[in-house]
Formats: C-alpha cells, structure tokens, sequence
C-alpha cells in the first residue's frame, strides 16, 4: 500500500508521483492567500478609560483623533465588558466568554480552579490565528496580559504569548502595567533589557512600531491585508506624560469631581450618547464631596487629574499619527478600525491618589504631606501616580461604581468602528454589545469563520455575534439578548431589557460593615429597566421581586454553562499556586541576562538571605551594579561606586538606605557581598563583606513585605534595567569590571505567613 501524499501542513498533495520526474505532475505547497479586497482590520484597546473619558463619549477632554474617528465612523452607548484587562482581552481576542477561556480574573490572580487558571485553552482559538492562516499579515504591539504571569520569564513557554497565539510580530509589555518612561519590554518572543533614550514615551514607541510593521509589510507584498492590534498601556496607571501635555490642562479640574460630573452629564445628553431622561447617578458616600475636601486635597487631586488628561490627550496625538499614517498610504480605504476601552475608570487610587501606586499593593498608606512634594513632579519619571476614585467615578459618568465590579461604571465603555461605506456616519447605535462580539464582528468584515478544528483540538462554539449588521440600519434588531457577568464575586445579568446585579466587597473597603467573607448569598441584588433607565438610577427590586428572582436564577444557569463558578473575592497574585519552577535556595545569576520577573525571582523579602558576587577589578579599577532588584519605586542594589562597595534598600520610593565600605576594594579576584537579617517589625540588618571579612553594617528601617511592582520589577545582573533602585547612580550603570556571577542564598525562612500578612493588608485599608 502507497503512502498518501501530503504537504507540510497536512493537506493532500493535488499533484502525481510516478516513478520518474517526466512521468510525475508537480504541485507546489503555496502560502495561504486572503481574497482580492480583503480589509485589514485594526483594533485599539485603551486601558482603563472610563464611559466618559473620550470627548465623543461627552468628555472635556481633548481626543481628536477618537472624536474624528466617530465622525467618521459609528458610536455604540451599549457596548459592555468584562470589568477587568484580561479578562476582556481574552474576550476579544477568542469570541468566548471570559470564564469559558480560563480568564475570569487577570492572569496575575489567577486560581486552581478552570474558569479561573489564567490559561486560555487551546480550544479557545485566537482571531490573529484564524486570519493568519487565511492570509492575513498579524501584528500586535502594547499590552498583552494574556500569558500566565507564572509564564512570563525567559525559561517559559512560549504558547500563550502573542506569537504562540498567532501574531507574527509582537513588540509591547507581557504584564498588566508599565512604567511609561522605562517600560520592561519583550520583541517578539524575546524579553528585552532595555535603557530608554532621551525623551523615550512608551506611547509614541508602540504606534512607530505599529508603523514600522505595517511599512515593513507593503515593502514586500502592496497588497497582503493586516490584522493590528494595537493595545496601549494608557490610561492604565501609572499615569505619565510629557509635562508640556499635563500643563495645558492646568486649572482645568479646579472646580472638582461634581461639577465635572455634571458638566458631562449635560454634554452626553445634547449628544445623544445617552437617551435623553437617562439621569445621572449619584455620589456614593464613601466618595468625598469636592467641596468639603482641604484646599491641599483638592490642589492635589486637580493636579492628578491634569496628569490624566494629559496622558489621554498624547495617547489621542499618537493614535492620530497612526490613523494619518493609514490615511496617507490609501490604506484607511479598505480597512475596518474599532476603538475601544477594556473596563471603566479605575478606583485603584483609592480616595487619596497616589504618587507610588506599589503603594496600595503592600498595604502602605499614602500620605498627603509626602504626596504634596511631589505635585510638580506628578506624571514624570520620578512618579508612578493615580488618581483619586472620585475622579473614577466621574470618569465613569453617569453610572455608578468602577472597574473590578459590575454595574455599569465597571462594564459599560466607549466602542467607535469605522468602516468606509458607512451611511450615516457619526451615529450613536443603541445595540446592546459585549467584547465577545468585536471578534465575532472582526471575523466577519474579514469573510473568515472560527474552525471547529483549529490545530488538531476541537474548539469551543463562539459566544460572540458579529453587529455587521447594525453598521448600516440603526433598526437592526438587538444583536444579544442575555449576558451575565461576573467580577471578583460581583456579578450581574442583562436579559430582555432588564439587569440584575450584586455587588460583593472585594476586599478594599468603601464604607462600615463591607467584608469580602461575607456570604455570597446575603448579597443584596438589585434590579434595574436598563432598557429605561440607561444609569441604573431607580432600583425596582422591592417592587418586582418575581422577576429578579427569575434574573437570579439565570444567572446561575449562566454560570454553570460558562464555568463561572467557584466564586471568591479575594484573589491574591496566585500565591497558592505551585511554582512551574523548581524549588530552590540558592540562585546563580550570570551578567547581563534578561530581567527576571519577580514572580520567579529571589524571594528575599522578609527572610534572611545573602547575596554574592565574584569579580576580577582590574588595576585602574571598576564601578556598577552587581545584582539590582526591582527600580526606582522599591528594591535593593549592590553595586561598586568610586572603588567602594554598596548597599542600597529603596522602601517603595520614599526611603532609601545606603551602607557603604569605608574603603576602596583592591584590585584582583574579589568575592564581594551582603547578607541580610529581618529586624523588628519590617526592619532589616545589612552587613558588607569582602572576600568574607565584613567591612560595613547598618540598619535598613523599612523593608516591603511583599512586591516591589505589580509587574516588572525584574531581578537584573551586572546592570540596572529601566529605572535606578539607587538615586546614586544612573540605570543602566553597568560593571565596568569582570563579574562572573552573583549568588542569593535564601538561608532562611521568611519569618512572616506572606499571605496572611496581604490579606491583612487588604482587611484594613
């Protein structure tokens, strides 16, 4: 019996073998090709930008590019999301329900449990993948926060980071956040150490490259259509722009969070984003009236918010250079552009704001006073800010709550799509939408379908409709009728008209009496005519109780059909999870390696450990860092300046501790070292050794029990990535000697239970 033929790829080779060539008909393998006039598509994702941020959605603040695009283009009132990043990203990215791709949560929280893993499984194929290999050039470049944060170092698979989910060119941050001025960046499938030049911003970066690729492309082929998606780290915090972009909105929020709330509400409806009588919701209690705040507060807080709009107007310039782009090279005609945020306005400031927003994640309070020094500094390299939540709940006009939760201030965004041939452009479409219904929409304008086999593994039904339809009758019927959400423990239901929702305390307290260990089941629900009532302002659960206890009911079936379940509330970095690595005390890092993530990185804090390295100075003698971790907003350092040895504990850049050798090291083979001792409270002992003899000691006064940074915060030897641990020396600051390696032994236990101490943390804020 004749083998059967067969290409590469596994298709049946169409051609004839025979015995001899002239006897044989040939058939070459050929790349897949798209249809003559396919479009390119791209989708721009904003971070963090609240219902009411974009002047098109009501806002003051200046988005040309966002406003001209919905000129153009349609605007959608209804479009919802998850609440969260990741969770939305894998809703568009797959057409699938967020549980239903292991993502019901950000990938950085994730639990042991399949709606929760923060493993989007192979049966959940990507769209990127999809058009890919029905001819579609596939870039990505920005946030991708889709990879298991336990995946994010360079002894990882690769399959769940961009290119292993079909984009052929990445260049952006893996995590959830980064620091806009030094960002921890990966090319490809590569993590990058990197210096930023004079005058870097991660904004104008992303959309060169989303240039670059695009150039890069029709060099080669004019014709091959592209999928772009183009994911900003903005308006995420930390919120950083160009000070000349924050001063142009100096005095503007002077007047406060409700006067602008009711300036915006007042705009939303003269343009029909809202139906008209949609009221506007009011302030909760735990959020502070503007009025009543200290004039300090206040000052402090306009100027939080001027960094923000500062930082949503560059991000709308650079859009603007992209979109111009398109325009110049003929390309805006045949291509589809969606534009969209990933959740509301972020309360993750908490009521004061921050300059340090590492701050809130190892439980330490802001302080106004420390706050206040940095008021002209807000937004540059030397901050890391948020904004305060009553600028969330503006933000999020007029509905109630924010990101993380699901009533409508949490799930309900702006969505533009513009696509040549639209008939009446600048219309606001009333369409009840969701995330999962931009890749369902997405593979639609491309004639693509989601396979049911994709790669071998059988794949999950598309939860998501394509609103195609909608683009050209406003009077197209509903796209989806049901939808439920969920948000650490919230959850919510959108049926016929109606929607249900709870909210559950999620750990960061608002008022008296809000405990994440409350019983799910004594969970107030409320209940509310969305289909009259837009803002969720008038809650009828009192009065039709049949009907929410129906609406209850199908959410739990929801739940079970989209392995929603189990719920919790508190879910904190995974740290229950086993290490994909191997258990070890004694880590050897060699010079100039990528950065080490700190979910796999030393776990120094609070435990005694000891760190050193080996290193030939020359006669003429050597300066640098030896191993850094972490960078200008909390981490250590050893490093050799003006031929002595160094120590430097930076506390969550407010406090830093040097303890520095008294004299310079010799020349020659040099071991050159630090151990540390936990103290009273988070205090810590440090004692400098050479060659084993110590030659300094002294007391470092706080320590950070628990991260450095949300993400990043990479472990570096032989050099200091991004931003400088020590104000004593500029990053890279790379050793100018020969250093073999360094080693941290983690001789000790840590002297604390790291999760009860978080979770403390989170109980008492």
């Amino acid at each position: 019996m004749s083998k059967t033929l067969t290409y590469p790829d596994g298709a049946a080779f169409p051609g004839r073998v025979a015995a001899t060539a002239d006897k044989s008909t040939a058939a070459w393998p050929m790349a897949p090709r798209a249809p003559d006039g396919a479009r390119n598509v791209v989708v721009a994702v904003l971070d963090d930008v609240g219902y009411a941020q974009l002047g098109c959605f009501g806002s003051d603040i200046e988005t040309p590019a966002f406003d001209a695009l919905a000129e153009r283009g349609l605007r959608y009132r209804n479009f919802h999301t998850t609440g969260m990043c990741s969770p939305t990203r894998a809703c568009l990215m797959t057409g699938r329900n967020h549980h239903t791709a292991g993502m019901g949560g950000i990938t950085d929280m994730a639990m042991g449990f399949p709606g929760y893993h923060g493993r989007i499984p192979k049966s959940c194929g990507f769209v990127p993948d999809v058009l890919r290999r029905a001819g579609w050039a596939t870039f990505a470049t920005g946030k991708w926060h889709l990879a298991p944060s336990d995946e994010l170092h360079a002894a990882a698979p690769r399959d769940r980071w961009p290119l292993g989910q079909g984009f052929e060119r990445y260049y952006g941050f893996i995590g959830a956040e980064t620091n806009q001025w030094a960002p921890q960046l990966t090319i490809d499938n590569r993590p990058q150490a990197f210096t930023p030049p004079a005058g870097y911003h991660l904004t104008e970066d992303l959309v060169d490259h989303a240039i670059e690729m695009i150039s890069d492309l029709r060099a080669a082929d004019p014709d091959k259509p592209f999928f772009l998606y183009l994911a900003f780290g903005a308006c995420h915090a930390p919120h950083h722009a160009p000070r000349e972009w924050i001063e142009r909105y100096r005095g503007r929020f002077d007047e406060g969070w409700d006067v602008w709330r009711e300036r915006t509400h007042a705009r939303q409806l003269a343009l029909g984003i809202l139906p008209q009588g949609t009221a506007l919701t009011e302030r909760p209690a735990w959020v502070q009236p503007w009025a009543g705040l200290p004039a300090d507060e206040r000052r402090l807080y306009a100027r939080m918010m001027e960094v923000y709009a500062g930082f949503l107007s560059h991000t709308d310039h650079h859009l603007g250079r992209l979109l111009s782009f398109l325009d110049a090279t003929g390309e805006t005609e045949r291509s589809a552009i969606l534009a969209l945020s990933d959740n509301g306005a972020s309360a993750e400031g908490g009521p004061h704001g921050s300059v340090n927003e590492g701050l809130l994640f190892n439980g330490i309070p802001d302080d106004l006073a420390d706050n206040l020094e940095y008021i002209d500094r807000l937004g540059g390299p030397e901050t890391y800010p948020h904004y305060p939540w009553g600028w969330a709940m503006a933000g999020n006009t007029p509905f109630r709550r924010w990101k993380r939760e699901t009533h409508e201030g949490g799930i309900a965004d702006p969505l533009i799509v513009a696509v040549p041939g639209i008939g009446d452009p600048g219309a606001v479409r009333p369409h009840f939408l969701h995330a999962i219904d931009v890749a369902a929409t997405v593979l639609d304008l491309s004639g693509v379908a989601m396979p049911e086999v994709l790669d071998g593994v059988v794949q999950e039904p598309v939860a998501g409709r394509s609103f195609v339809p909608t683009f050209a009758d406003a009077a197209t019927p509903a796209v989806r009728e049901t939808q439920y959400f969920e948000q650490f423990g919230s959850r919510a239901i959108v049926h016929g008209g109606w929607k249900a929702v709870a909210w559950h305390c999620m750990g960061i307290k608002y008022q008296p009496g809000d405990d994440p260990r409350r019983p799910f089941a004594e969970d107030p629900w409320e209940l509310y005519r969305v289909e009259e009532d837009f803002s969720e302002s008038r809650d009828l659960a009192a009065v039709e109780p049949e009907r929410l206890r129906a609406l209850q009911d199908l959410w739990w079936a929801e739940a079970g059909r989209h392995g929603v379940l189990p719920l919790s509330a508190i879910r904190l970095f995974a740290l229950d999870r086993p290490s994909a690595l191997r258990a070890r005390q004694r880590y050897v890092v060699r010079p100039h390696a990528a950065p080490v993530p700190e979910e796999v990185a030393p776990a120094t804090k609070l435990r005694p450990h000891a760190i050193v390295a080996t290193v030939d100075l020359p006669a003429s003698g050597a300066e640098g860092v030896l191993l850094a971790h972490g960078g200008r907003f909390g981490g250590y350092s050893l490093y050799v300046q003006q031929g002595r040895l160094h120590y430097t504990y930076n506390f969550a850049g407010l406090e830093e501790t040097t303890i520095q050798a008294p004299d310079p090291i010799a020349s020659g083979p040099r071991t050159l070292g630090v151990a540390v001792t936990p103290g009273e409270g988070s205090a810590a002992h440090a004692t400098l050794s050479i060659d084993g003899v110590e030659v300094a000691t002294g007391t470092v006064r706080r320590t950070m029990p628990f991260r450095f940074a949300l993400v990043g915060a990479g472990l570096t030897c032989g050099y200091d990535d991004g931003t400088a641990v020590s104000s004593n020396y500029a990053a890279p600051f790379r050793f100018t000697g020969l250093l073999h390696a360094a080693v941290v032994d983690l001789g000790g236990t840590p002297i604390v239970d790291l999760v009860a101490e978080v979770e403390r943390a989170f109980r008492t804020q």
